[in-house]
């Protein structure tokens, strides 16, 4: 049977570093997870005070593998894709979970707002940052012919409550069951759906969020004919999560709307867990409500 392995990128702040720590926290898989610069200091505050749970004593350093990757910068994602190859030889492993996870804002209210160069870079990171990684990581989602098996991966999978307070990170949590197929997550947004698009105004990253969208579907299209159920593409919108990237809205969300990066990936977790094959291709939101093109 193929072993699962994790793919977090970026895992340097915001959602993904939450995401890694949990993933750390909740599963026995490795988790291959990247940033751009700093890898002792950005390793070294992820493993910060995990130590703590039972399920990673003495294991949750070794589990743990640190790769530079800039989604700008091509180069350094064939050198991540080739050291996870190193890690997790795709004759006896296989992603099982990827999150796709690279995002920038600059926000413009009307055409005139609109910086070329911001909007390249925009492009860049938010479009083809994905792209990139679905090019160069693809091929470590599981084949037709793969066996695969959630118990190597979730041995005691937790349920979030998307009813329960955003800043709600102690336990009360129940067990549940991952499904079989692989998932490739990729961080879309509300602002990508063209039929929700009712306040207009931020051009360039409502365009990439779009884009994600289109890619989301194209992408799943390849996996179904390379893996049929064995592997799965989907979108994802985290709602309005206290990160860098929000911070200057902070003031202008409902306190109970505002998630903490941490319920961010329990919510993250539960809706990938509960995606059925069926729903493959499609962008879903925090709550597990399907966002519409």
């Amino acid at each position: 049977m193929s072993r699962p392995w994790i793919l977090v990128s970026p895992a340097s702040r915001g959602i993904g570093y939450a995401l890694t720590r949990h993933l750390l926290r909740t599963t026995t898989a490795p988790v291959l997870a990247t940033a751009r610069t700093d890898l002792s200091g950005v390793r070294a505050s992820i493993l910060d005070s995990l130590a703590s749970s039972p399920l990673l004593e003495g294991g949750v350093s070794r589990r743990l593998h640190l790769t530079q990757a800039d989604v700008t910068n091509e180069s350094t994602l064939q050198s991540a894709a080739a050291e996870a190859a190193k890690l997790f030889p795709p004759s006896t492993h296989h992603l099982h979970l990827a999150f796709a996870l690279p995002g920038i804002l600059h926000p413009e209210k009307s055409p005139r707002d609109v910086n070329y160069e911001n909007a390249l870079h925009t492009l860049q990171v938010n479009v083809l940052g994905p792209l990139m990684l679905m090019k160069h990581f693809s091929e470590f989602l599981p084949r037709k012919s793969t066996t695969t098996s959630p118990e190597l991966l979730f041995p005691s999978a937790p349920i979030s409550n998307p009813s329960s307070s955003p800043r709600d990170e102690g336990p009360g949590e129940q067990q549940a069951r991952f499904p079989n197929h692989a998932t490739w997550l990729t961080a879309s947004a509300r602002v990508g759906s063209t039929s929700d698009n009712r306040l207009g105004g931020w051009y360039t990253y409502r365009a990439s969020k779009a884009a994600v969208n289109s890619l989301t579907k194209t992408f799943d299209l390849h996996l179904k004919a390379r893996s049929a159920r064995n592997a799965m593409a989907m979108a994802y919108h985290p709602g309005t999560v206290r990160t860098g990237l929000s911070r200057e809205y902070w003031g202008r969300v409902r306190e109970d709307k505002l998630f903490s990066p941490e319920y961010a990936a329990k919510r993250i977790m539960e809706v990938v867990r509960t995606r059925k094959i069926g729903d493959r291709g499609r962008c879903w939101d925090w709550k597990g409500e399907e966002v519409l093109p």
